[in-house]
């Protein structure tokens, strides 16, 4: 038996509303002053996913859910870490005579535990990529040694949270960063409103929607296909002759008869994948990005163990039950 729990399709739409973009996106100046800034950006919006989660659902719910003991207590102790790294990075600010950032309003589009745990696993791999994707940008020893003490926390977080789901604690040999921008891109979905003292110098990318499956996602035999990329693109003045590269998989993709579609995932993409569109295959930057992230989980060909699916670039989020 197979069912779908489909989540928050205003996801997508959100993404879209925060990021109207009509000129290219351009690659960011930062000092440690910003970098500080936007990592306490995403410390509070996981600080405040933890705490909302754990508002609404008991531990008797996460029993309930397949989540035994002491899952509840170790899932109180990463909202600790994210309230410990609220404070130790807004304390960093105010130290070095910069104003911190404040916590925004933020909507998380999960309806259960088991929707909860799944879009922690996608938090918590972002923000893995986000502080790896930061740590070349940061002057400041000191702050470089925090951040990184940060990013193996947020790293176990991930592992342990992958593995409660059956999903591999630790896919591949090297993770992925994600550079500013794109990392604002992925935030922004869920950032409805508040307002900071600080502006950071980041812009969202136009979005990129996965089209819905019931299928998972297996390297070296799914295809993916980009609901709307296609015409998206055309405003940035892209035709169906302009080279166009799915990074970080590597492949150039065509419009073909209507939209962007990678044919085949190739081998060696594996876990918590990130897919942007780009115009060069080789200048790997913000001004050749036209639309992304679109973020997939990608299991190994012929797995038959895995039975969560998550397709974050379409709000679709689904659990995939399987017969014995």
């Amino acid at each position: 038996m197979r069912f779908f729990l489909t989540l928050a399709a205003s996801l997508a739409l959100s993404a879209v509303q925060a990021s109207p973009l009509v000129k290219r996106v351009t690659t960011p100046k930062v000092d440690d002053g910003i970098i500080l800034n936007y990592a306490l950006t995403l410390e509070y919006l996981e600080r405040k996913f933890y705490q909302e989660g754990l508002a609404n659902y008991t531990q008797a719910d996460f029993v309930a859910a397949g989540f035994e003991d002491p899952f509840y207590t170790n899932l109180k102790q990463i909202y600790y870490d994210e309230q410990t790294h609220v404070s130790f990075l807004s304390e960093a600010l105010t130290a070095a005579g910069v104003t911190p950032t404040v916590e925004l309003q933020y909507t998380f589009p999960s309806t259960d535990v088991l929707s909860f745990i799944t879009l922690s696993s996608v938090l918590e791999g972002v923000g893995v990529s986000a502080y790896l994707g930061a740590a070349a940008s940061i002057m400041d020893k000191d702050y470089l040694t925090a951040a990184g003490s940060i990013l193996t926390v947020e790293a176990r977080h991930t592992s342990y949270i992958r593995a409660s789901l059956g999903e591999s604690p630790f896919p591949n040999p090297f993770d992925t960063p994600l550079d500013f921008n794109e990392v604002y891109s992925l935030a922004s979905a869920f950032i409805t409103g508040g307002s900071s003292p600080v502006k950071l110098p980041f812009m969202a990318f136009p979005t990129l929607a996965l089209q819905c499956t019931q299928y998972y996602y297996e390297a070296d035999r799914s295809s993916v296909t980009f609901s709307g990329a296609f015409k998206a693109a055309q405003k940035f003045g892209v035709t169906k002759d302009t080279p166009i590269y799915a990074l970080c998989v590597q492949v150039r993709i065509t419009a073909g008869s209507s939209d962007y579609k990678i044919d085949k995932i190739p081998a060696g993409v594996a876990g918590q994948a990130y897919v942007v569109l780009s115009k060069s295959s080789t200048a790997f930057n913000d001004e050749n990005i036209i639309a992304g992230p679109a973020l997939i989980e990608v299991y190994p060909k012929g797995n038959d163990e895995s039975d969560w699916v998550f397709e974050l670039g379409t709000g679709c989020l689904s659990h995939e039950e399987r017969a014995e």
